[in-house]
């Protein structure tokens, strides 16, 4: 099944290449630029989930894994599990915008978007990407049917983030085979799972995945853990006894297990970004058709200001996350190209764009908590009560924040990942960082740029990217190899970071929309003006407190002086324009763009 081309030609940006200068609207995929077909299959994917899957929350909250095991075949028949798999094993053939789209439509699905999810995933990507011609043949047709349901299994008791301390042993058997023991902890789809990729140390060294099938003997699936959300999928241990695993049964090389953890995890961050961000746009849909109805002192809650100032912000907050996902979604279907690819090409690809997948990740986690925390708030009451749909939506967001490595280690992450990038001449960091800093501690003068559409937003976006790069830079001349060290300052670098990827995407997307005359443009535009007018001020705090940690006296005062005047944020009145917003979202019943 083919659904023609995957965006508009974009010259390709190297990882992390955002914050060595601008991009150009014409650079960058949007959601606008989804082809006729591609929407098809999007709305297609979220009719599934709305007419087969949400009138059977309650039984899939009390595990009916028959149940999830139909569904997820269901989906298989619908050709969704298959997105990444070439049809020559049993897959879709779908380009990989449409795998994003597809996982952004499944999003809303609550505990059944986790299930489906982990096995589309993490479940079905590590034999995809990295397996042999035998093991794809073997494995791929039924993941891709959801006939086999699959899983992956890093997690342990005393390994969660610091995945490189597992404890999983993978003896050496006479046959040429494995024998694995060890124990492996919240497990998605573990209760009804067929395959699993297991992660174990071979002679307690060697970091190596192992395919392993359900029927394994030795292998046992402990009790269900009990959870403070997505109660409808499973999360349970896995128990590895004596597991006997043949030769065959390696998924990539012997002590290489680690790239392919890391680089699956990377594509995990992303797509959960996806998918957080349909079940935000699920969230904004319930709760404007909640206070469209519901009534207090004689009038509709949407009528109420400070209820429509709530709802210009989640569908601004939406905006930006929705812009870095399919911005993100165009890079990385330029990188990964064609489905057949050797297992060094599918990680170096991967790699490449890790940063903007923690991003994504980070962003689109904390963006759905706001949304969710607004929709109990707007519902009052009722919506801390289970009867209504705000209390689950609340409790099933928390865990996007933990999933795919903690937001907190994609924090460290970030800057690392730039940093090491930057040391090996991969992205010349350092080089934009002092052209920065000799601007920024210069007289002022004239921009010299052309006038094109949305041109005072554009300016306010170079604007955080040089001070994210006059902050980094300084801490990182001032700390050099100690700054690893240093994690409050990592933080607060990866949220300039992140924030400059942010703004950047919604401000490139708008421009693009206004530049081909989109009848939505001005709905865009003010957006991005709430956006920059909530992010800016926010920018300038972590920078100074960056800025305060690695300088005093008159050389902060020079350097908080340069930061002021490259981030000026002209005052708007974001009354009007969010009305405009709320507006928009009210008679839409929903998001609007």
């Amino acid at each position: 099944m083919e659904t023609g081309t995957t965006h508009a030609a974009q010259v390709r940006t190297p990882g992390g290449g955002f914050l060595l200068g601008r991009t150009a609207p014409e650079a960058v995929f949007t959601p606008e630029d989804l082809t006729d077909e591609q929407r098809l299959v999007r709305r297609t994917a979220q009719q599934f989930v709305e007419d087969e899957v949400l009138p059977h929350t309650t039984a899939l909250e009390q595990h009916d894994w028959a149940l999830t095991r139909r569904l997820i075949r269901r989906a298989g028949e619908l050709g969704f599990l298959g997105a990444d798999i070439p049809e020559a094993y049993g897959g879709s053939g779908l380009d990989k915008i449409t795998g994003l789209a597809i996982k952004d439509a499944m999003g809303i699905g609550m505990s059944f978007s986790v299930s489906i999810g982990a096995h589309i995933g993490i479940g079905t990507l590590p034999i995809a990407f990295f397996g042999t011609e035998a093991q794809k043949r073997r494995y791929l047709p039924g993941l891709a049917a959801g006939t086999l349901i699959g899983a992956y299994a890093l997690t342990e008791p005393t390994a969660g983030s610091d995945a490189m301390a597992i404890r999983t042993r993978a003896t050496r058997a006479a046959d040429g085979g494995f024998v694995l023991d060890g124990t492996k902890q919240f497990i998605s789809n573990a209760a009804f799972a067929d395959v699993f990729t297991v992660f174990a140390k071979v002679d307690g060294e060697h970091h190596t995945a192992f395919i392993v099938e359900r029927a394994t003997p030795g292998l046992t699936v402990g009790p269900e853990e009990h959870k403070l959300g997505i109660r409808g999928s499973s999360t349970a241990p896995l128990i590895l006894e004596g597991v006997r695993v043949p030769a065959e049964g390696v998924l990539g090389e012997i002590g290489q297990g680690h790239k392919i953890a890391f680089n699956i995890l990377n594509v995990g961050r992303f797509t959960l970004a996806a998918g957080v961000t349909g079940a935000a746009r699920h969230a904004l849909r319930q709760v404007t058709d909640y206070a469209r109805a519901r009534r207090q002192f004689n009038k509709a809650l949407v009528e109420f200001g400070l209820i429509r100032q709530k709802l210009a912000r989640l569908a601004t907050a939406i905006y930006v996350t929705e812009s870095m996902v399919y911005r993100t979604g165009g890079l990385i279907a330029d990188a990964l190209g064609a489905q057949h690819q050797e297992p060094a090409q599918v990680m170096a690809a991967l790699e490449e764009y890790a940063v903007e997948c923690s991003i994504n990740k980070v962003h689109a986690s904390e963006m759905l908590d706001l949304v969710v925390d607004e929709m109990v708030q707007i519902y009052g009451g009722y919506g801390f009560i289970e009867d209504y749909p705000a209390a689950r939506a609340y409790r099933d967001a928390r865990i996007n924040r933990i999933f795919e490595g903690t937001n907190e280690i994609n924090r460290l992450l970030i800057p690392g990942m730039l940093f090491r990038r930057a040391m090996k001449g991969r992205l010349d960091l350092l080089g934009a960082a002092r052209t920065v800093a000799d601007e920024m501690l210069a007289p002022a003068g004239g921009d010299g740029e052309d006038r094109r559409a949305l041109d005072e937003e554009r300016r306010l976006v170079d604007a955080a990217r040089k001070a994210t790069l006059f902050a980094a830079g300084a801490a990182a001349q001032t700390y050099l190899t100690d700054l690893e060290q240093r994690q409050e300052l990592l933080g607060w670098i990866a949220d300039l970071v992140i924030e400059t990827f942010a703004v950047e995407s919604a401000v490139l997307r708008a421009a693009k929309a206004a530049g081909r005359g989109d009848a939505a443009a001005d709905l865009h535009a003010a957006m991005v003006r709430l956006a920059l007018d909530d992010a800016l001020p926010r920018m300038e705090a972590t920078a100074r407190r960056i800025l305060a940690a690695t300088a005093q006296g008159d050389a902060l005062r020079t350097m908080l002086a340069g930061l002021r005047r490259f981030l000026k944020v002209p005052a708007i009145d974001t009354v009007p324009v969010g009305r405009q917003v709320a507006q928009a979202v009210i008679a839409a019943g929903g998001y609007p763009v």
